[in-house]
């Protein structure tokens, strides 16, 4: 009899049961905005990965990745993050980013590193679209994170060729952990590469995984395919995409992008980032 109901609830239990997806994609002008703790009437924001999004839960150490924007004569709401670093670019327009001891001028194409717990807030006279993305940060880590803003501008940043990928990309490297040589900017804890890829028409990275990291893709610029979610060589998991689309990956997912040969180059901002329980940079 003991047997008997076992087998009638086990069919049960497996219904309930899910399974977290290896890719999360979004295209972001149809990603509707939300109130979040940074919203004014002037300051508008559309989460596309983790806190606000409607598969918040798929990220384990990616806390937030999303799309601010700024009216003309706009502010956003200061917030303060104590176990979050978070990277931000400035995709368009200017501001100011106000941090309560200071206000520093942002222009167009600025990236930057926000510590965890600095209280800070954006602002612009012109107008701005940025992009925030923020990292979870162990308790052990935050006191080894920089004090202050730090501050470059993609426009300074070179562009170079990355071993391991062919010549048909371009790279430029804006930001790394804080043991980082090559990147513009080291400053991070979780959070290892922020980067821009430049494809040549046709061009390719080469389908790849990372067995200690998450990653994110937004397309910048162009067409091609993504791929996401199975095989090594690129022939499975292949997905239309364009200016617009983000994709998030699990730790080990199948990731790259293949340019269409009949568009012009395309661009992708792309970051990585340890998943929880890793040690060492991917």
């Amino acid at each position: 009899m003991r047997a008997l109901l076992l087998l009638a609830v086990l069919p049960l239990v497996g219904a309930d049961r899910t399974v977290d997806p290896t890719f999360l994609h979004r295209y972001v002008p149809d990603a509707p905005e939300q109130k979040s703790d940074v919203t004014t009437p002037t300051c508008h924001y559309k989460p596309l990965f983790g806190a606000g999004d409607s598969q918040p839960k798929v990220p384990r150490g990616v806390a937030r990745f999303g799309e601010i924007t700024v009216d003309a004569g706009g502010s956003c709401e200061a917030v303060a993050y104590p176990a979050e670093e978070q990277a931000v670019v400035i995709l368009a327009g200017a501001g100011t980013l106000d941090t309560g001891g200071e206000k520093l001028a942002l222009r167009k194409h600025d990236f930057f590193y926000l510590p965890p717990g600095l209280r800070h807030a954006l602002a612009s006279s012109s107008g701005a679209r940025v992009i925030v993305m923020g990292f979870k940060i162990p308790g052990g880590l935050r006191t080894a994170a920089p004090a202050k803003p730090i501050i470059a501008n993609i426009d300074d940043v070179k562009w170079q060729t990355v071993g391991g990928h062919p010549d048909s990309v371009l790279y430029q490297l804006l930001m790394g952990d804080a043991k980082s040589t090559r990147d513009k900017i080291a400053a991070g804890q979780i959070l290892t590469s922020l980067f821009i890829m430049e494809f040549e028409p046709g061009g390719t990275n080469f389908p790849h995984h990372h067995d200690k990291a998450e990653e994110i893709y937004l397309v910048l610029d162009g067409t091609g395919d993504m791929v996401a979610g199975s095989g090594m060589d690129g022939i499975e998991g292949r997905h239309p995409a364009r200016t617009g689309d983000a994709y998030f990956f699990r730790l080990n997912c199948t990731v790259g992008f293949y340019a269409s040969k009949d568009s012009t180059k395309a661009r992708i901002l792309a970051v990585r980032s340890l998943y929880p329980f890793s040690k060492e940079v991917d």
